[in-house]
């Protein structure tokens, strides 16, 4: 009796063991981009990045309409005018109010570090998955092309462009199209070399897997293998370098502003208003002091953001 007993207890252990066992391979397995965004999620500085980023992308689009001033009246009677209830951010040499210059000049500088940003990635992405793919002769002179480009003095470079085509782009299609479209290329055409450098080693570690292969055998063409089947899974690294290229991109707008060779003085933008204040730092510091506020805020949440994406991403850190 007793072992009858015993033997039924063993059985009903196993039967249990078993439904626990299908219970937990009945679950649904989590997606690589579910576990990063889990990851993501405890990363509390790029979630604070986040939340700062957004904030100020939302101030630049609603702001202008909610504040209600112009970016643009001039004011003279209110000239230089500390912060107050109501200029917050103060007044500048011509009573303009800095808060609403520095909500309207959020939208150039933003647009173009997302822009940039793009035509980086872009470029980059292609040059990297085409040298990769291939290998051999294209690879070696695309890579001894991006080697050039990373030779090139940027800053100088940078100048020298925009000295040069400046009066032709605003002349062609306005100030403010002109220069942001000038501005842009600039930037991104010279931006694109580590991303390019970052695709094509994924490239040459992914078209050896095993899955390549299959899809050569099921007779995929070139296109479909690269844009389809290597790509997806090389986007990692693309996605950190987006997103870091945006902060890397308002820095250098700002630079180019602040150098006098960015947009012209009746369009705000944050480098154009520190440029604008380097004359009276000592006599109306604040001038200076919000414009770079934003500006530092704005790129420390776009690192935190890249440093969280980086840790999610990582195989290492998403199991």
């Amino acid at each position: 009796m007793s072992e009858v007993t015993e033997s039924r207890v063993q059985a009903a252990a196993a039967g249990g063991a078993l439904a626990e066992l299908g219970a937990l391979t009945a679950k649904k397995p989590r997606s690589l981009w579910s576990n990063a965004w889990r990851q993501y999620r405890r990363h509390r500085l790029a979630l604070a990045g986040t939340f700062v980023f957004l904030f100020f992308v939302v101030a630049t689009i609603v702001g202008p309409f909610l504040w209600g001033k112009s970016a643009t009246a001039i004011d003279v009677v209110n000239a230089m005018q500390p912060p107050s209830l109501e200029h917050p951010m103060g007044t500048d040499t011509l009573g303009h109010d800095v808060f609403a210059r520095i909500l309207w000049g959020g939208r150039v500088s933003i647009s173009v570090g997302v822009v940039a940003m793009l035509v980086s990635i872009t470029l980059g992405t292609l040059i990297g998955a085409v040298a990769g793919y291939f290998g051999r002769f294209i690879d070696s002179t695309l890579m001894r092309f991006t080697d050039l480009f990373l030779s090139l003095p940027t800053l100088p470079l940078l100048l020298l462009v925009t000295y040069l085509f400046r009066d032709r782009m605003t002349q062609t299609f306005g100030p403010l199209i002109g220069m942001f479209l000038l501005v842009v290329a600039i930037i991104g055409g010279l931006s694109w070399m580590p991303v390019a450098r970052l695709v094509r080693a994924e490239f040459l570690s992914l078209k050896e897997k095993e899955f390549i292969e299959a899809a050569h055998c099921i007779g995929a063409g070139t296109t479909s293998i690269i844009f389809r089947h290597i790509l997806p899974n090389a986007l990692s690294p693309v996605i950190v370098a987006a997103t870091l290229g945006v902060g890397s991109a308002i820095i250098t707008e700002s630079t180019l502003s602040f150098l006098g060779l960015g947009f012209s003085p009746d369009t705000p933008t944050w480098g154009r208003l520190l440029y604008d204040a380097q004359d009276y730092i000592q006599i109306a510091p604040y001038l200076v002091l919000f414009p770079g506020l934003v500006i530092f805020l704005s790129v420390l949440s776009i690192n935190y953001i890249g440093d969280g994406l980086r840790d999610a991403i990582d195989p290492q850190h998403t199991l």
